[in-house]
């Protein structure tokens, strides 16, 4: 199953079709696949944790924070990053997160 597939688990009401692969070249490194909800959508970075990472101390560089408005003032949603092993979320709390967007973004 990929990680997609297990974020569609958790949130059921996003078809998994309502996903594809970002291809600005402005934001293709930080955005890794867009959400879409009605006429907006949000967008999900996948980083994948290792043994020695923490993403509990991750911060976005200032790069990718200007990437992350971007896509915002573009699209309407946020932007989540997701932390990854094994196609397994690791920052559950984020799925709750994507439900408070989605409703955001459909009112």
């Amino acid at each position: 199953m990929t990680l997609i597939e297990t974020i569609s688990n958790y949130i059921p009401e996003i078809n998994l079709e309502s996903f594809e692969p970002e291809l600005d070249a402005d934001l293709c490194g930080d955005i890794d696949y867009l959400g879409w909800v009605g006429e907006k959508a949000f967008g999900i970075q996948i980083n994948s944790v290792t043994a020695k990472a923490n993403f509990g101390n991750y911060s976005p560089t200032e790069r990718m924070k200007n990437s992350f408005n971007d896509f915002t003032a573009k699209y309407g949603g946020k932007v989540f990053i997701v932390f990854s092993v094994d196609d397994d979320i690791k920052n559950v709390e984020v799925i709750e997160e994507i439900r408070t967007e989605i409703k955001r973004l459909s009112d």
